[in-house]
């Protein structure tokens, strides 16, 4: 899996998890994780999330490091499981840094505050995640946690590239232990 750290503000408003977002705007064919900074903006006709629809709860940050990834020939519910395995090594380089991190599925907690967004996807061709984690508490519309306000954590960037790094080694290394096996 190919990961890219996205240098440039980039205002996350739903419509980038789209398939091929990430082959259209930086040329990485196949299964991909990206990751960027900016605002976090989501209005209730782009979400993809129809319980927060029904719920009238539009997602709002002012500072996110937001993580995209496209994974090609995976059903939605083998999508849903390497959502919550992002979540996990995100749980886990967290907690590798020191800090206590609770889980409820696919959200992430500091001191029972809310840290993480995320939502899986199916497209025609592909599975799309989207996860989110405030950078900043500022703005938000519910209680929050944040990575530099609350964790301290300033090297987002290397936070960022450390995660992506984990996750594509985990496909990685769950797609080739499923080659060394022999069927029954």
């Amino acid at each position: 899996m190919k990961t890219l750290f996205i240098e440039d503000k980039v205002k996350y408003i739903g419509s980038q998890l789209a398939p091929h977002w990430i082959y259209k705007n930086f040329k990485i064919q196949g299964d991909a994780i990206v990751a960027f900074c900016g605002e976090c903006d989501v209005e209730l006709s782009e979400m993809v999330d129809i319980e927060d629809v029904i719920n009238n709860e539009p997602i709002y940050s002012k500072y996110m490091l937001s993580f995209i990834t496209e994974q090609f020939n995976v059903e939605l519910v083998e999508g849903v499981f390497r959502q919550r395995l992002l979540i996990c090594v995100i749980k886990e380089t967290l907690e590798n840094l020191g800090f206590r991190i609770s889980r409820d599925g696919d959200d992430l907690f500091v001191n029972g505050k809310k840290l993480s967004v995320s939502i899986a996807t199916k497209s025609l061709t592909s599975v799309l995640i989207h996860t989110g984690l405030n950078i900043l508490i500022e703005g938000a519309p519910i209680p929050v946690s944040a990575l530099k306000s609350d964790l301290g954590i300033q090297d987002i960037k290397g936070f960022a590239l450390e995660v992506m790094k984990k996750y594509s080694q985990e496909i990685e290394d769950i797609k080739l232990a499923s080659t060394k096996v022999r069927g029954v």
